[in-house]
């Protein structure tokens, strides 16, 4: 895989790197079990971020409701709701087969695109999930990191502003998820990093794909309201935050995996 080719235009998008004190404190063994967890709902987050774009702006009742039903199953196990589904029988089951057609340009990208980012948000949910297995990290209930909040306080609310600033928000959230898993690759075992390298193209294409579905909907140019949510997110990532999460900001002291978390539910 051609790494600098992909990075090159995540580099150049976000507007900072991952601080050095952020990598020092995810690359601590005792940290791992905290790191999975986040990365594990940050990629059910993404998936129902992508539903929720097709079904407010492009899906009838039934598209709809195939997309719910698609993300349940991930949602109960999340919510500690149900058991352990069969993740890769879920997997084959998403397809645009059920969403409804349309000559509109940016509907049809809109369907193309977040359909492909489901199923793709859902298999890492379930390839981090194999991963916790494997190293016996049971699933814990944590809370929210301030990082998405962060930047969706700032969303305009009319549309198609709305629409446009959400978008654009995808875009930095995925560009960033891009950027973390290669600077923290180097510091994994060679399991893990070789499955977060892996992720580089999809996330890389993510973030494009977000940027170019805000741009076509726009009247203008949109590029002074990404330069503006580029200057929100470095923020975000370069001030000191108390919780450390995938997407966290510096942490401001030393934090020891889960023990200020809730006891596991087996």
């Amino acid at each position: 895989m051609d790494y600098p080719q992909i990075l090159s235009p995540i580099y150049s998008f976000l507007h900072c790197k991952t601080p050095d004190k952020w990598l020092d404190e995810a690359r601590l063994s005792e940290n791992l079990p905290l790191l999975l967890t986040d990365h594990l709902v940050c990629e059910l987050k993404a998936a129902q971020t992508a539903m929720f774009l097709v079904r407010k702006y492009v899906a009838g009742k039934d598209g709809a409701q195939a997309l719910l039903d698609w993300l349940k199953p991930y949602e109960a196990f999340a919510f500690r709701e149900g058991e352990v589904p069969d993740f890769a029988l879920l997997n084959k089951q998403i397809n645009k087969s059920v969403m409804p057609k349309t000559d509109d340009p940016w509907g049809l990208k809109l369907i193309d695109s977040m359909v492909l980012l489901m199923k793709e948000e859902l298999h890492h949910f379930w390839q981090v999930w194999e991963a916790m297995q494997r190293r016996n990290i049971p699933y814990v209930k944590i809370t929210a990191s301030r990082y998405a909040k962060g930047m969706l306080k700032e969303v305009r609310t009319h549309e198609p502003l709305t629409l446009i600033d959400k978008l654009i928000c995808g875009a930095y959230i995925e560009a960033r998820s891009c950027e973390r898993f290669a600077a923290l690759a180097p510091y994994l075992d060679d399991d893990l990093r070789t499955f977060y390298l892996s992720l580089l193209r999809s996330e890389a294409r993510h973030y494009q794909d977000y940027l170019t579905l805000a741009q076509q909907v726009a009247d203008d140019d949109i590029s002074d309201r990404v330069r503006f949510f580029g200057e929100v997110e470095a923020l975000l990532i370069t001030t000191p935050d108390d919780e450390f999460r995938f997407h966290s900001g510096v942490p401001v002291s030393h934090l020891s995996g889960f023990q200020s978390f809730h006891k596991p539910v087996l």
